[in-house]
């Protein structure tokens, strides 16, 4: 069984520390761990990522910041950038935030107009900001950047910096006609900066926490992941699932299951 490029979001197994996660991960054979912010209530972060890679894990991202249509956005991104810089994270994940009571079009430029202003930030203190696009059902609360080519757009828009690109996650995205050419493009333009699986079971009971394991539902994740290998991808496949159900679960025997499910849809 091949892990070397599993990587696992702590949210994953949510009812362990992160600390946990760090030891269980590391003695299942996963090579890397992306921290969510969460994980640093009470926590230094750089003693997080120490303690990380101490355990022979990368600290492979941290989530997340964006939220841009929000009045907290500059401050609590500030703060995000702070912490991925002490826990060692090469990029901060982007949720770039809702409608709300705006209309998409007035959304996207509020979000163009603030990542604008961060984006300095951000490259000054080495650390990428991969844009996620979201499911169209989270546009209003969530993401008004909800397809890989509107992510490429606002890359684009901001003049392609090197340290602006994308986080594709197959539960949002995998219903997309032109995602394989986006990946494709993305991977070719160095802009595919993460890669995050799980599966979308049928029927859903909960649109946020009833994420699949891989394997158990629609997502043809062998075709997307085929699509990232032929484009040139090299990074982790990290496995990001928001389950109720999971979460229920011995969180051990869970853990095997997803080094199992990995390996074999993947």
């Amino acid at each position: 069984m091949d892990l070397s490029r599993l990587a696992v979001h702590t949210i994953t197994n949510r009812p362990w520390s992160p600390r946990e996660c760090i030891e269980h991960y590391a003695d299942a054979g996963v090579r890397g761990i992306t921290f969510w912010r969460r994980d640093f209530e009470g926590v230094e972060p750089d003693w997080m990522g120490k303690t990380a890679r101490d355990a022979g894990l990368a600290v492979n991202g941290l989530a997340r910041g964006g939220f841009f249509t929000s009045e907290e956005w500059w401050d609590d991104n500030r703060r995000a950038l702070d912490e991925a810089v002490a826990v060692g994270a090469p990029q901060l994940v982007l949720v770039c935030g809702g409608c709300h009571d705006k209309t998409l079009e007035t959304a996207r430029a509020v979000i163009a107009e603030r990542l604008a202003t961060l984006l300095p930030l951000a490259l000054a203190a080495g650390v990428k900001l991969a844009l996620e696009p979201l499911h169209p059902m989270y546009a209003a609360e969530r993401s008004a950047l909800n397809t890989i080519a509107q992510a490429h757009a606002l890359c684009e828009a901001l003049g392609s910096p090197s340290g602006l690109g994308i986080a594709v996650d197959v539960y949002h995205t995998w219903w997309d006609p032109n995602l394989e050419p986006g990946i494709e493009r993305a991977a070719q333009l160095n802009r595919l900066f993460a890669v995050h699986v799980c599966d979308w079971i049928t029927p859903t009971t909960d649109l946020l926490n009833d994420r699949g394991l891989m394997g158990e539902g629609c997502i043809p994740l062998r075709t997307i992941t085929a699509a990232c290998e032929r484009a040139g991808f090299g990074g982790f496949y990290e496995v990001e699932i928001f389950s109720n159900r999971w979460w229920a679960t011995p969180q051990e025997a869970y853990l095997s299951e997803i080094t199992r499910a990995f390996s074999a849809c993947l």
